[in-house]
């Protein structure tokens, strides 16, 4: 997948630049505590292609009318909300870069997400890449025609609606100090909301507030960045301010069902050239002999933690609740980012929008480079030309 972008970009590479774009992309911002690539990912146009179909085939899925029931047990009973909408605001889709039989880099599915990524701090991460480096000014990370203005105001439109700005709140778990604060300093200064932890909010009755100086404030919707997962062992984070599986007087943006209904709790019900075999593991009748292929996934993890890489027989059957893992055909990553010490792997998130009342819309994307035996940054610790990026792609419809 070398293009004339990346010989260019190699060509022109030092670490001096690297530490210039570094020092560039968190000025103004809390300082980034994950590792940033030295390179963006550049994409051509016949893979470009490929991951819109990817993406079409998986939405296709999601819009039947029966998805709610397909997925109505991925919602574990003690973090169920209510009051939940018709469809996600937010579709967020993995795709490994694969070499297929053809000797084509191809996308293949890892994982899926019905909740929101870094939707602000991608648009800044690209443009610092292009001003760090002096790139084509022609290259976007956006599809579909977006700009940086129409971006953010399809963003605003989703996450704000028709409340006045200071009515919604960007929420999670000591939001200022989260691993990605710089996404939420973004976006709330793009579309000019608050920035909340959990405790900042107060409930009385069904409603919630919070208060600025001397203002009190009841807010009407939450964007919520909240991940019960983390909080799934210790909830006495709830009596600090409230509990979000209350029946609340307030819009969810995107609802945190949707965390669980799309997730890998949604693969073995997708089909397509860009899917891997994947089945709940207590529908599995014949344990393949060809484990070496395959990968277990808990069902109920996040970023990667309880995955198994190398299956063993005994690994299967120690599992107590096989309803709860899935086993998935294993997806080979090809080297396809040429770094000036060698291959490297590329994985790359899809990011829709979906308005209420409208069609979910592609709109920008988050790459990750890896060297490790999986992407992140758990992972990939030792290793340079590795770390989060972004897709950059000519600008053509």
């Amino acid at each position: 997948m070398t293009t004339s972008h990346r010989k260019t970009f190699n060509g022109n590479f030092s670490e001096e630049k690297y530490q210039n774009f570094l020092s560039q992309l968190d000025e103004g911002y809390p300082k980034i505590t994950f590792r940033v690539a030295e390179s963006p990912l550049f994409i051509p146009d016949d893979l470009k292609q490929k991951l819109i179909r990817a993406g079409e085939e998986i939405i296709r899925t999601i819009k039947q009318p029966n998805f709610k029931s397909l997925t109505q047990k991925s919602i574990p009973g003690n973090w169920e909300v209510p009051n939940e909408n018709d469809h996600p605001h937010f579709l967020t889709f993995d795709f490994g870069l694969c070499k297929n039989a053809n000797g084509e880099i191809v996308p293949m599915l890892i994982e899926l997400q019905g909740f929101p990524s870094l939707y602000g701090f991608q648009s800044h991460l690209a443009n610092t890449y292009k001003k760090a480096y002096q790139l084509d000014p022609n290259l976007t990370p956006y599809f579909n025609g977006l700009t940086d203005q129409s971006y953010f105001d399809l963003l605003k439109k989703v996450i704000v609606g028709p409340h006045d700005p200071k009515e919604v709140v960007l929420m999670d778990v000591d939001a200022p100090n989260q691993k990605t604060a710089i996404d939420f300093f973004v976006t709330a200064s793009k579309i000019g909301i608050k920035i909340l932890s959990i405790e900042d909010i107060t409930q009385e009755g069904k409603k919630l507030y919070y208060v600025d100086g001397d203002e009190k404030t009841q807010i009407k919707r939450i964007y919520n960045r909240l991940i019960f997962d983390e909080v799934a062992s210790d909830t006495s984070i709830f009596n600090k301010g409230f509990d979000p599986r209350a029946a609340l007087d307030v819009e969810w943006i995107t609802h945190p069902n949707w965390f669980y209904r799309i997730s890998k709790y949604t693969m073995p019900f997708l089909n397509g050239e860009f899917v891997p075999e994947t089945k709940f593991l207590n529908e599995v009748d014949t344990i393949p002999t060809d484990l070496e292929n395959y990968v277990l996934k808990p069902l109920f993890s996040f970023a990667g933690m309880g995955v198994i890489i190398d299956v063993q027989p005994e690994d299967i059957a120690k599992i107590t609740d096989p309803e709860n893992w899935v086993l998935q055909r294993k997806v080979s990553y090809e080297p396809v980012v040429q770094s000036p010490s060698g291959g490297v792997k590329a994985e790359i998130r899809l990011m829709y929008l979906w308005p209420d009342g409208e069609e979910p819309q592609l709109c920008i994307n988050l790459a990750r480079l890896s060297r490790g035996k999986m992407i992140g940054v758990r992972y990939n610790a030792d290793f340079d030309w590795v770390g989060g990026t972004v897709g950059l792609m000519d600008d053509t419809p």
